[in-house]
């Protein structure tokens, strides 16, 4: 074997960890599938990513291990797949896992046929199990191969139903109509069931942040007046930022808590989590007007970028791993003494540090009293020195792709919250980065988008390189981000963008036979499944997203194919609202907006005053135009020197008298349904 396999050349920083594996790796392509054919082999295929612990250890274990390696190589044709490089492959295989172990999880290991049907297939296995499974998977290959490719058949029916709209599936049973009316207040109780009253959040440990489920308990308490479902979010939301979970140093959020307090973090840190958090805390400012929210929206988005997370001339890298040193957490935690030695005893009153420690003998940095985020000057000092000391430490590994999809979504919550507290820095950061997207993860020619980027040539030349066709989920956050950008600037050039973003969308990914918007375009690559993603977990849904951004677009273009998207999509997706309506709760919050209709808010002139009095309020179905006028209903009769300085609020393009003052703006504001 070389000192390096194929991985060495691509792009993914998760596969170049594998480059000096003994394992005989490929990528996903082509030439895995034809040399499984050759040697008439099965594919052992390993989805993974680079902030995944246990991937970590199963690759010390294993994939490191020459015996391991052994069987794998001669029994085997072996494929690495970063997830978030290839969302498709590892929602489709993803599916297999769960059919036949009833879970999910990375590693993901799958085992099949040269032609793409799984046939088993599992998470982590230790190392003596793991070689006890390819002998064994090597014997059947040769004594019952019937079976298994029947049972490969089989699977792969069940992957087909199980990644297809799941109205035509499962959720039949619910009210169609469900999208069509009040779902707001069901899926509340529905989400209030499943509450922790004392620690926040969702049912047992382990814990995650879940940002579309918070989005739409405070929609729904907005929407209802209902204090129940507001307290909720606002628990989980103090809960989690005074909690482990949350970075009290350096700012941002872990992946989720190992436990039900929101103690212990799997310490790895998402950019996605980030952007889609700092969002949620940014409403709930909105709605509840409290100062701690605003603190952990700007040192969140402080801690995007900062580096390493920010890229200089570029976007946001992805992940930090939970590991340095190859030590889960040693990067955050703290022994009472050193605490003492750099802040004082100040620091560790404030932040709960004792002698004996709250984790395996060290201290995770917490706030025991919460909500009580505003530091004193000299807990401030203090903070800034721990911090400088952690900066002294190795740094967690990063993971410095720069995906499409995450960076919309901090693009998104840059501008709109820049807009909303008047940050320009955060503005400017957006701009610079949505201008990156367009440059950088668009292919030449055809202005096709891409998913992945990676900085410098694989020759060790300068620059960057793109990889992989973009998905419905990197569109649908395409325009979102582009929408919010137009807002926040008053530049049409980002009107311009989103528009040609949704169309991409429709053009490529909308499936008119099941009216919902597949995971890869019609050009992509045929896997034995073309997926739809519709379900809101950690990152709310491709089709619900979409949605969402289809109808705000709409309201700021007046182009109906745009609306008609999105309603299609919310109506076929109505059954399934209606029978689980918490794992769709994106789109539930889409449906909500969808049925309400969108409020329109048009400011002319320089009044900065009036459009500080839009952004202070919590208003999710609104949208706002000022600045450069762009070809739309919403600019029609507003672009005369007559109309200089006024303020009009519109609902479906039906407008209230214009207002100049930015008193008799909030009283409109106050009477909208938005």
């Amino acid at each position: 074997m070389p000192a390096t396999n194929r991985l060495a050349a691509e792009s993914s920083p998760y596969l170049r960890q594998h480059a000096g594996n003994p394992v005989d790796w490929y990528a996903w392509g082509p030439e895995a599938f034809a040399a499984a054919r050759d040697r008439d082999v099965p594919i052992l295929l390993s989805v993974g990513y680079s902030a995944c612990h246990w991937c970590h250890v199963m690759a010390h274990e294993s994939f490191e291990n020459q015996d391991v390696a052994d069987a794998m190589n001669a029994g085997f044709v072996n494929v690495k797949v970063d997830r978030e490089e290839r969302p498709d492959v590892d929602s489709v295989y993803m599916e297999a896992v769960q059919a036949i172990t009833g879970n999910g999880g990375w590693p993901m290991t799958v085992f099949m046929l040269a032609d793409g049907r799984p046939f088993h297939g599992g998470t982590y296995f230790p190392r003596d199990h793991f070689l006890e499974l390819l002998a064994q998977i090597r014997r059947v290959w040769l004594q019952r191969r019937t079976d298994l490719e029947q049972g490969a058949t089989q699977l792969a029916d069940t992957v087909r139903s199980g990644t297809a709209l799941p109205s035509a599936g499962w959720a039949s049973a619910g009210d169609p109509g469900s999208a069509r009316s009040p779902a707001l207040t069901v899926t509340g109780d529905a989400m209030l069931s499943l509450f922790d009253p004392k620690w926040g959040g969702f049912g047992r440990a382990p814990k995650f942040p879940q940002p579309a489920m918070l989005e739409t308990l405070l929609l729904a308490g907005a929407r209802t007046g209902r204090s129940d479902l507001i307290e909720a979010a606002t628990t989980t939301l103090d809960a989690m930022a005074s909690g482990g979970i949350y970075d009290h140093l350096g700012g941002g959020f872990a992946r989720y808590s190992t436990d039900r307090e929101w103690l212990v973090p799997h310490f790895e840190k998402m950019l996605y989590d980030n952007a889609l958090l700092a969002r949620v805390y940014l409403h709930a400012w909105q709605q509840t007007g409290q100062d701690r929210y605003r603190q952990v929206v700007a040192e969140t988005l402080d801690y995007l970028l900062a580096a390493p997370m920010k890229i200089a001339g570029a976007g946001f890298a992805s992940a930090e791993d939970a590991d340095s040193e190859g030590v889960e957490g040693r990067f955050y935690v703290w022994d009472r003494a050193e605490v003492v030695e750099v802040g004082g005893e100040t620091a560790a009153q404030w932040y709960g540090v004792t002698a004996d420690g709250n984790w395996e003998g060290h201290n995770i940095l917490v706030r025991p009293a919460r909500g009580e985020l505003d530091r004193p000057a000299d807990v401030e000092a203090s903070r800034l020195a721990l911090l400088a000391r952690r900066n002294s430490r190795v740094r967690p590994g990063l993971d410095d792709k720069v995906l499409t999809e995450w960076n919309a979504m901090a693009v998104a919550a840059l501008a709109e919250a820049g807009a909303v507290f008047g940050v320009d820095r955060w503005i400017d950061a957006a701009v610079e980065v949505g201008r990156f997207l367009l440059a950088s993860l668009r292919r030449s020619g055809d202005s096709r988008w891409l998913r992945s980027w990676q900085a410098g040539s694989l020759d060790g030349g300068g620059g960057g390189a793109a990889r992989h066709l973009a998905y419905s989920a990197d569109h649908a956050w395409l325009t979102e981000a582009f929408t919010r950008l137009a807002e926040a600037t008053g530049r049409s050039e980002w009107i311009v963008e989103a528009r040609a973003a949704a169309d991409a969308l429709i053009d490529l990914f909308w499936d008119p036979t099941v009216d919902a918007f597949r995971t890869t375009g019609e050009d992509a690559e045929a896997l034995i499944a073309r997926p739809i993603d519709t379900h809101d977990g950690a990152i709310p849904s491709a089709n619900s997203v979409a949605a969402t951004a289809l109808l705000r677009l709409t309201a700021l273009t007046g182009e109906e194919r745009y609306r008609d998207h999105a309603v299609s999509v919310i109506e076929a997706m109505a059954p399934a609202l209606g029978s689980n309506p918490i794992a769709f709760a994106g789109m539930v919050a889409a449906a909500d907006v969808a049925r309400r209709g969108l409020t329109e808010i048009v400011v002319t002139g320089d009044r900065p005053d009036l459009l500080e009095v839009i952004r202070g309020r919590y208003l999710p179905g609104a949208v706002v135009a000022w600045g450069e006028p762009f070809d739309s209903p919403i600019w029609e009769g507003r672009t005369g020197t007559s109309t200089t300085g006024l303020a009009f609020v519109c609902h479906d393009y039906a407008c209230r008298a214009p207002v100049s003052s930015a008193e008799d703006l909030a009283v409109q504001l106050a009477a909208t349904v938005s």
